[in-house]
């Protein structure tokens, strides 16, 4: 990583196009950021998973096709002065696909030409082992809780953790992927879960853990509105500064319309929590490979 600072901040790494579950090609959101004089980038389709029911992640055999979209994309609008990146979020399966286990540390997607990797969580093995989707509204999750999990939602959310801290230890990532969402379903199933001591003590040493593994994480403003909270809650943000661990911010767009959704606030929160800089994927002006940079929230 190097220092570099920008003034205006625009920058997305997190954003899914149709080759997932995005609703637009590729290319209009490289349109729409080029439009908003964004100075980096990036898309990110949810990676191919071994779960041929798992309707939001890209297909296996899509992928060349991904990556060369993303190259032609790349020769026209960075000549107009848009830093382009190509990605995956990679989700961490936690289970034996031999000869390794499935997550962003394999060699499969090490050995992709990608700009960089998000680690993110949006699956859990049932008691049983078989894998289930938690990625869902809170009516969903609570009825999976119920006919999956026998209705224990927090253990759910210390096997999330878990999940997590395992993921970041296997290291592979550029940044963990809204690092706490499963925390927002929860609370309607356990009413006061965030006023709970053994969840405070769960989340306490899980951002702990992250800032021993020198992780960065993302702040994801998808769901400021609708929900009412980024991913990290805003409520640890001063945490997450007292510990140093990095931040970049993306809105985890899936319409072109919502690339820059939720950034102003969230730069807004960061700053309350102590943050003066946020990080940004840049190339680096030598050798033209991309680094994380350093750039000063602009007020």
């Amino acid at each position: 990583m190097s220092n570099q600072a920008h003034a205006n901040n625009l920058t997305n790494y997190h954003s899914h196009c149709d080759f997932c579950d995005g609703k637009a090609p590729m290319e209009e959101f490289f349109k729409e950021a080029l439009a908003e004089q964004f100075i980096a980038y990036g898309v990110s389709s949810h990676c191919p998973i071994p779960l041929p029911w798992a309707s939001a992640n890209m297909k296996a055999e899509k992928m060349p096709a991904y990556l060369e979209e993303f190259q032609r994309i790349k020769s026209i609008y960075e000549p107009q002065g848009l830093e382009c990146f190509v990605g995956l979020e990679v989700d961490y399966l936690g289970i034996d696909c031999t000869p390794e286990v499935w997550g962003p540390s394999s060699r499969y997607f090490q050995q992709l030409p990608l700009d960089f990797r998000i680690g993110s969580i949006h699956f859990l093995p049932d008691p049983h082992g078989d894998i289930q989707d938690i990625d869902l509204l809170p009516d969903e999750f609570e009825a999976t809780a119920k006919l999956h999990f026998r209705n224990d939602v927090r253990g759910m959310v210390e096997l999330y953790i878990e999940r997590m801290l395992d993921m970041i230890s296997r290291g592979g990532i550029d940044f963990v992927g809204h690092c706490d969402k499963i925390t927002y379903c929860a609370s309607f199933a356990i009413r006061g879960l965030f006023d709970q001591g053994w969840f405070n003590d769960l989340m306490h040493s899980y951002f702990k853990e992250i800032a021993k593994n020198k992780a960065m994480i993302e702040v994801n403003t998808k769901h400021i509105t609708g929900w009412g909270t980024f991913f990290p809650n805003e409520r640890w943000f001063p945490l997450m500064r007292e510990l140093d661990i990095p931040v970049t911010v993306s809105s985890d767009s899936h319409e072109p319309r919502l690339i820059n959704y939720g950034r102003p606030e969230a730069l807004a929160a960061l700053r309350k929590a102590g943050y003066g800089s946020v990080m940004e994927l840049h190339r680096n002006p030598g050798s033209g490979n991309p680094d994380w940079n350093t750039a000063y929230i602009s007020k």
